[in-house]
């Protein structure tokens, strides 16, 4: 039924079919995911971080053929292999030779994560793996490749300088003396 619709259609129906949901879900455009593709069959794992009131909660990200998998970093720390997923990126790039288009849509654990803190991981996915400069992605390639030279303050610089995740950040009250 799809592959009869124009992109914009689809691009319509997908939004407004998962609006009324309480997930995260995209329509990506099929040369960002090109790009990220090609990347991820070299870095398929990447650290993430999800900005909290004290600080940044860490979140493994794994790709299984085209799913993204997160697992917090304490529960892999803690539970090893048997660490839940609280996380999952679907990605469906069956219309993406016809349409130009990569269909994306989540499956969450919402005991751990609020859809704003899915978008803000799902966010950097794009930050980290579509990304134009390659010092950012530097980091991808030393998290899979040279992990000793991986420093996860860079993570959380960019993350800061490209202003993903902002409203999860607390607000500093403006009338405070160290606003």
């Amino acid at each position: 039924m799809m592959k009869k619709r124009k992109p914009e259609e689809i691009k319509q129906i997908w939004k407004q079919y998962y609006s009324g949901e309480d997930t995260v879900y995209a329509v990506i455009p099929g040369k960002t995911f090109d790009l990220m593709w090609k990347r991820i069959q070299d870095c398929p794992s990447f650290l993430y971080a999800l900005p909290r009131k004290e600080g940044y909660e860490f979140f493994v990200g794994q790709w299984s053929g085209t799913e993204l998998h997160f697992t917090s970093l304490i529960n892999i720390q803690t539970r090893g292999e048997a660490a839940p997923t609280q996380l999952i990126l679907y990605h469906y790039p069956e219309l993406q030779e016809e349409k130009g288009i990569v269909l994306m849509t989540a499956e969450m654990d919402s005991r751990v994560l609020t859809v704003t803190e899915a978008q803000c991981l799902a966010s950097q996915v794009q930050l980290f793996y579509a990304t134009d400069r390659e010092e950012i992605y530097r980091l991808v390639e030393a998290f899979n490749h040279q992990p000793a030279e991986f420093k996860y303050m860079s993570v959380i610089d960019e993350i800061e300088q490209s202003r993903v995740g902002e409203e999860l950040r607390p607000q500093q009250d403006p009338t405070s003396p160290t606003a």
